[in-house]
């Protein structure tokens, strides 16, 4: 390439907002931030995971119109820095994996053009679901074989994630993850907040019950020592 072309590759423009909101309803933003929230707290320790969420991808340098932001998505071997766009020349790293929240609105694109899309850039595993349920079935799994992707049974509502090493299970009401290991389901935000409020209460009632005893042993420690009869 040369520099001329360089120079005017390297001034393009990426636009970090592609002016669509976030999600369709307050039902499909809620599922988005609880799994981008369960993600990032699971690979938390793993400083080459990143999880973004909602990110303009770039994937054909000098041509901003190429660009997808998918809902939740997951990348290994890049760092887990903060990014306002994701250049896929510049991270050289397709994201492992995708989770598409659908609505009405997105649900062709999602199984169409979105699925041809992933499965061109190398993203190992594409998930599908439906929080309003008019998606039949509502949880789709599809995982890289070659060039194209296979459909994944989910049986019971419930599929592996290879990628993840977690299971994705619908619930009949959301779509939670879980740890394959411990059978639990990773928090959601409320959940965690729920969990360190209970914890510091426990905290609080074992230090004022420390107090007590204390308190007690102090008192007992000051009581006057009864005389011996003789």
């Amino acid at each position: 390439m040369s520099v001329g072309k360089r120079k005017l590759i390297s001034e393009v423009d990426y636009p970090e907002s592609d002016g669509e909101p976030v999600a369709e309803t307050d039902l499909h933003i809620q599922s988005i931030f609880d799994l981008r929230f369960a993600l990032r707290d699971f690979f938390r320790r793993d400083e080459l995971v990143y999880v973004g969420s909602n990110l303009l991808l770039y994937y054909v340098e000098g041509d901003p119109s190429k660009s997808v932001a998918p809902d939740v998505f997951l990348v290994r071997g890049v760092t887990k820095h903060d990014r306002r766009i994701y250049k896929l020349w510049e991270e050289k790293h397709p994201p492992n994996v995708v989770i598409e929240v659908s609505s009405r609105k997105t649900k062709d694109e999602d199984l169409k053009w979105k699925k041809q899309l992933y499965a061109w850039l190398g993203v190992n595993e594409y998930f599908i679901f439906d929080p309003e349920y008019k998606l039949k079935p509502p949880l789709r799994a599809y995982r890289l074989r070659g060039k194209e992707y296979v459909e994944e049974a989910v049986t019971g509502g419930r599929v592996i994630s290879e990628e993840l090493n977690l299971e994705l299970v619908n619930t009949g009401q959301a779509l939670r993850l879980c740890d394959p290991h411990t059978g639990h389901f990773l928090l959601t935000p409320q959940e965690e907040a729920m969990a360190r409020r209970e914890a510091e209460a426990r905290a609080a009632a074992a230090e004022a019950e420390m107090a007590r005893l204390h308190a007690e042993l102090a008192r007992l420690k000051r009581r006057p020592a009864k005389k011996r009869s003789k």
